[in-house]
């Protein structure tokens, strides 16, 4: 069979739609967490807020979470199940308007790419239940020269 430009050209766009789209997309949904609830246990568990970043992987608003300010020594856990995410140590501020981080703790995240804005990006989620968290970069500072760019409302801080 032989195509035309224009056949060539359409299918061709359909299939770089399908993979900006599609690749990476299900990658977290399919992992098997070790906290696994329900939908409607999620709804019931999280605020509203919560629930879209963590749970649908919304963004939250830059510039709106009050973690962005917080200076306290202490831990960064999972507003999903408390795992513990990130140490104090290693916030900074990023000037981007979400609390920004320059490494993890050992073992609290996950990664996977995504393409939902048609560039693959490296997202982070909790390594226990899966929630979505935010990104990182890799325009960062030493030591590093990571930018772990989280959505506060994903997250609570756990003075100490």
């Amino acid at each position: 069979m032989k195509l035309s430009k224009r056949q060539f050209f359409s299918l061709g766009s359909i299939g770089v739609a399908a993979f900006m789209f599609g690749c990476g997309k299900d990658a977290t949904a399919k992992a098997r967490f070790a906290v696994t609830l329900t939908d409607a246990e999620w709804r019931k568990k999280l605020s509203p807020a919560a629930y879209r970043v963590l749970r649908q992987e919304d963004t939250e608003t830059p510039f709106t979470s009050p973690l962005n300010k917080e200076k306290r020594k202490g831990t960064f856990v999972c507003a999903g199940c408390n795992q513990r995410l990130f140490s104090s140590n290693t916030k900074y501020d990023s000037g981007t308007g979400w609390p920004s981080f320059w490494q993890p703790l050992a073992g609290g995240i996950g990664t996977k790419t995504d393409y939902k804005i048609g560039l693959p990006r490296t997202e982070v989620h909790c390594a226990r239940c899966g929630g979505h968290l935010g990104h990182v970069f890799n325009d960062g500072p030493k030591p590093t020269g990571k930018r772990y760019c989280m959505n506060g409302v994903a997250m609570k801080f756990i003075p100490g």
